[in-house]
């Protein structure tokens, strides 16, 4: 049986945090460290397909939910706090859809439960563009996404994923052909029926359009206990942009 391979950190009631497409438990270390200063023990976890964690051809919100699911029975734990990023934020939902009574708290950063068009593919053309088995180095590495990614700290999120395979050979820790194959997934809706009746916390970010105001209503009615806040000066990786205001804005939530 696959168990997702994760780092933990700290010592208290357990925190999960779920990255996004294309990203890494790594992603979220400096974070992590923080919450594990303030008295959890914080689960830094690679989805299926991502870091360190095993690939498969199956990839979609339920499976991506089960496999928390058997993370916890792997660990022995019955209830817990998850926090999940864009595609994490997601898995996050339908974690505390089907499986509510594991679940105590709820936080999703910068994604809305609707359906949102693909909307990565110029990543992934870059990305499949790279000659990856000749390239020696991240900057040559960087040099060739920057023909198509112009957006250094985009480059710079996904040159994270690049590590020695062997002597002289790169390779990325992302399943590059399986997720460009299941990018519509990554854009799915909730269930239309499903519901968490748990406390819930969104974070938006005030530069992005991941969430709009006028997709309270939709939250609420997946999250009837949800409550939205903005991290300010921030787009997508509000976590990155202000982690200040991140910490300060979740840590009043989960200690509330």
């Amino acid at each position: 049986m696959n168990i997702l391979q994760s780092t933990i950190i700290g010592e208290g009631d357990p925190l999960l945090i779920l990255h996004g497409f294309l990203g890494m438990s790594d992603n979220w270390k400096t974070l992590g460290t923080q919450y594990a200063n303030n008295g959890y023990e914080v689960h830094l976890i690679d989805q299926r397909n991502h870091g360190r964690s095993f690939w498969s051809e199956e990839f979609n919100y339920t499976i991506l939910a089960e496999d928390v699911k058997r993370y916890l029975e792997h660990h022995e734990l019955s209830e817990v706090r998850i926090l999940g990023h864009s595609m994490g934020g997601k898995t996050a939902m339908t974690f505390a859809c089907s499986y509510p009574e594991h679940i105590t708290q709820l936080m999703v950063a910068d994604i809305a439960p609707k359906f949102y068009p693909p909307h990565h593919q110029y990543i992934i053309d870059a990305l499949m563009a790279l000659p990856i088995d000749d390239i020696t180095s991240r900057s040559e590495a960087d040099y060739h996404l920057a023909q198509d990614l112009h957006d250094w700290g985009i480059r710079q999120f996904l040159l994270k994923n690049l590590h020695w395979i062997e002597k002289g050979r790169l390779a990325f820790r992302f399943n590059l052909k399986v997720l460009s194959e299941r990018m519509e997934e990554i854009g799915e809706s909730l269930g239309s029926t499903d519901t968490y009746q748990g406390p819930t916390l969104f974070l938006r970010g005030s530069r992005s359009e991941y969430i709009t105001m006028a997709d309270l209503t939709e939250i609420k009615k997946h999250f009837p206990k949800a409550r939205l806040e903005t991290i300010e000066d921030a787009g997508h990786w509000l976590h990155a942009e202000n982690p200040v205001q991140f910490m300060e804005k979740s840590l009043e939530f989960i200690n509330s």
